[in-house]
């Protein structure tokens, strides 16, 4: 059974929304029309659509629904809330649409700190927020960054609070000590209003206010204030200086292009703030059914729905049909009306080419790093004989203490790389004691029984440990019916003293001895890697259970606090450890406890230490 044709000319004429359905409800595609009927007509009809994969997705269509709207914006609207909403695999999603990173200054505190904070949908209307960033790691370094330049605090508003002396920082001349007076109110808010202007890239702004302020410094022989001043300005210039391209325009630019071949995409973004390359970030798509256009539409109300700050020009290589709406859409309580532009000459036109060309040369780098890890698993189907193509690696780890707490880990690599999306915890119910081999059976029995009858079986299962921990895992797949999946077992061999160093073993189901392989040897590599990120997500997550039992068991002792308040305590002090070092005036900050809480608890602080 497939679409029946002739029901399109049942489709309404007015603008909305379609969604593409397969043979079991799937959604495949969700898309808007200013006029239904017309556009999804072109689907069906010969050459009537052009993009090469359209047959192959008519092919698979079972029923069209459609939604009815009022308006071009309205059609966007919902296209980009049902998109978020079903994400269809045949449209584009970005990968960073649940989790934003971004700097907020806590203006409502009377000493803000600049902090990296991570949220979902749209941030708290608890600061002034810039971002967000694409990356987390990006983040951290802007923030280190600004930590060096402007010595506002960096202590939570608890410590801030119950802090009597200056922290080491003020020491190093990392912060002004606003906690004990070491500065004026108006000295404070300098510097935030100056963090303030470098985050919105007027850099150069506050190298000018600075220069003013350390004259005036200078001929009130404030010579050490004035010193410090001098030294903010070399490390503000010398990171200015550290810009590759800088253009003449001035304005705040963000250049996009696509490159594509065959279903791979890429997208490049440049950002230029005050006319400077600042950043640039790639989004890499598969099987996107969306010519250039609907993705570059799908892409800004994605991207820029959740941004405080907006540039004032997005410059595209192609004129967007509801260009104007998209921006009145993505520009809504913003401080500014972003204009998305298509530029045909002059030094924009070079900024969107600049673009294609890094957009053509992440798609190539992407391609050889692609190339590389399939020739690393080809190989290591070959050198392991492995009956199938090792595309899905499940590995897993055990960690306990004593015999308490066990836990096991599992970790999956897709094509030679991290697919944390699909890592699993499972904390080891059938124990009492120390038992590695009982922990990984029940871990190895939970996983593969689902996966099984959910048909979502890997290609390769590693197991850490050698000719006795692969026996177990291949009794438990029998028991389990379970034979098209490969296994191997990876263990380091005992030291020897002719060697001074040990080796990995690779033990293979029905052959004796094990395989050694090479020093250098990328498989080699690939199968540490991933059998050391089992080993470091085993820990962590055993540590964090060792961590929080300890937690609760030490404040379970306090006479009068039940769970209630011992989670109350615990989110204001953050640790055991702060909690010790706690006063009877930081207490008293604590919502919901009594005086008597607070007299118990500082006796509890005062035996514990």
């Amino acid at each position: 059974m497939s679409f029946n044709r002739e029901e399109l000319d049942t489709f309404p004429v007015q603008p909305g929304v379609y969604l593409m359905k397969g043979i079991d409800g799937t959604i495949l595609y969700i898309g808007k029309a200013n006029n239904l009927r017309q556009r999804l007509r072109q689907y069906f009809l010969p050459r009537g659509d052009g993009r090469f994969m359209i047959p192959f997705l008519v092919s698979r269509i079972e029923k069209i629904d459609t939604i009815v709207v009022f308006s071009e914006k309205e059609a966007l609207l919902l296209e980009n809330t049902l998109i978020k909403k079903h994400k269809p695999h045949y449209n584009a999603l970005l990968k960073d649409d649940k989790s934003y990173v971004a700097l907020k200054i806590n203006n409502k505190h009377k000493s803000p700190m600049v902090s990296l904070e991570r949220y979902k949908g749209k941030p708290k209307a608890d600061g002034q927020y810039f971002g967000p960033y694409t990356s987390a790691d990006s983040a951290r370094k802007t923030l280190d960054l600004l930590h060096r330049l402007f010595p506002l605090r960096q202590c939570s508003d608890q410590e801030f609070a119950r802090r009597t002396r200056p922290c080491i920082l003020y020491d190093m001349k990392r912060c002004i000590a606003p906690c004990v007076k070491k500065c004026t109110h108006e000295e404070y808010s300098a510097y935030v209003m100056r963090t303030e202007k470098f985050l919105k890239g007027r850099d150069r702004e506050v190298v000018k206010d600075l220069y003013s302020e350390m004259h005036k410094a200078s001929e009130a022989l404030e010579f050490e204030r004035a010193g410090v001043l001098f030294k903010t300005i070399q490390q503000i210039e010398a990171t200015l200086e550290g810009q590759a391209v800088d253009k003449p325009l001035g304005i705040d630019i963000d250049a996009l292009a696509i490159f594509r071949q065959s279903d791979e995409i890429i997208l490049t973004q440049l950002i230029f703030r005050g006319g400077k390359l600042i950043g640039s970030h790639t989004h890499d798509f598969v099987n996107i059914w969306e010519d250039d256009a609907e993705l570059f539409e799908t892409f800004i109300l994605q991207c820029y729905e959740k941004q405080m700050e907006l540039p004032h020009e997005i410059l595209l290589p192609l004129q967007l049909e509801d260009g104007e709406t998209v921006s009145e859409i993505i520009s809504t309580n913003k401080s500014r009306r972003v204009q998305i532009l298509t530029p045909q000459r002059g030094e924009k036109k070079v900024l969107v080419e600049m673009a294609l060309a890094n957009a053509e040369a992440s798609f190539k780098k992407e391609k050889d790093i692609r190339t590389i890890r399939e020739k690393i698993l080809l190989e290591m189907q070959e050198r392991l004989h492995l009956s199938n193509y090792p595309r899905r690696i499940e590995c897993f780890d055990n960690s306990n203490t004593a015999g308490s707490q066990v836990v096991s880990t599992l970790v999956v690599f897709t094509e030679g790389v991290k697919d944390s999306a699909r890592y699993r915890k499972y904390k080891i119910k059938a124990l009492t004691g120390s038992d590695d081999y009982g922990a990984m059976k029940e871990a190895l029995e939970r996983r593969y029984q689902r996966a099984r009858d959910e048909n979502d079986l890997p290609d390769l299962l590693i197991v850490d440990g050698g000719k006795g921990h692969l026996n177990m895992a291949l009794k438990v797949l029998n028991e389990l019916n379970i034979i098209s999946m490969d296994v191997v077992g990876l263990a380091k061999e005992d030291g020897r003293h002719d060697r001074g160093v040990t080796s990995e073993q690779i033990f293979l189901p029905n052959i004796k001895d094990p395989i050694i392989l090479k020093k250098n040897s990328p498989i080699l590599f690939l199968l540490q890697q991933i059998r050391d990120e089992a080993h470091r997500t085993a820990i962590s997550f055993h540590r964090n259970l060792r961590t929080k039992k300890y937690l609760h068991s030490s404040v379970d002792d306090i006479p009068g606090i039940g769970p209630v308040k011992r989670q109350t305590l615990l989110r204001h002090f953050g640790s055991l450890k702060k909690l010790l070092e706690a006063n009877e005036e930081a207490l008293k900050l604590v919502k919901g406890l009594s005086k008597t809480n607070i007299v118990d608890i500082l006796k509890f602080i005062q035996t514990s230490q």
